[in-house]
This record gives structure tokens, C-alpha cells and sequence, in this order.
């Protein structure tokens, strides 16, 4: 089994910026997906961005040129660089990692989370 840890949160005031990583506890073949979603209290989880393994990038609109998703692939990591952040990013961020196995099996890979609060 892989094991994600996410890193990074913590408290900033708006404006400012957070790096998050999510490290993964192997190399992971067949990667497809690597994503980074939110939720925040009494809200639906919703993505934020997402990167396919030929390097495809998709933001929501939420985003607005605000955040960079990134990938380190000799490190097993997943970036999501944050900038200009707003009160409303306060969530909590999870990173996901989906694809397919050598045994043509799909797999879908969850962090526990790292929380952003963004408040003055």
C-alpha cells in the first residue's frame, strides 16, 4: 500500500503564500492523475488542480492564476504552490494520485490532509 503525506499548512494572512508537498512512501508505477483538492467546514470537497502524467494542467476557477501544482518524480512529490491567498482558500488540502497497476488494476491513493487557514 502507498502511504501520502501531505505538508505545508499552517496559518498566513491573506495575501501571503503556502507551499504544500505530498510525499509519496514509494514510486508509484502507472500514475495518471496527481491532484490536490479542499474542503472546508460544511462544504463539498472540490478540486483544485490537477496534473496527468504527460504533464496536462487544469486549475479551478477558484484559482485564477493564484496557485502552480508541480511534481518532483525522482522524489515522489506533488507540489501546490499557493500565492495571494484569500480567507476563502481556509480548508483543509488533500492530495489524491490515481492511475493503473502491471496488473491493469486502477488505484486511487488519498493523504490525510493538511490544513490552510488564511485570516488576519
Amino acid at each position: 500500500q502507498v502511504q501520502l503525506v501531505e505538508s505545508g499548512g499552517g496559518l498566513v494572512q491573506p495575501g501571503g503564500s503556502l507551499t504544500l508537498a505530498c510525499v509519496a512512501s514509494r514510486s508509484i508505477f502507472g500514475i495518471t492523475h496527481r491532484e490536490w483538492y479542499r474542503q472546508a467546514p460544511g462544504r463539498q470537497r472540490e478540486l483544485v488542480a490537477s496534473m496527468t502524467s504527460g504533464g496536462r494542467i487544469r486549475y479551478a476557477d477558484f484559482v485564477k492564476d493564484r496557485f502552480t501544482i508541480s511534481r518532483d518524480i525522482p522524489k515522489n512529490t506533488v507540489y501546490l504552490q499557493m500565492n495571494n491567498l484569500m480567507p476563502e482558500d481556509t480548508a483543509v488540502y488533500r492530495c489524491n494520485i490515481r492511475g493503473m497497476n502491471s496488473k491493469k488494476e486502477n488505484y486511487d491513493y488519498w493523504g490525510q490532509g493538511t490544513q490552510v487557514t488564511v485570516s488576519s
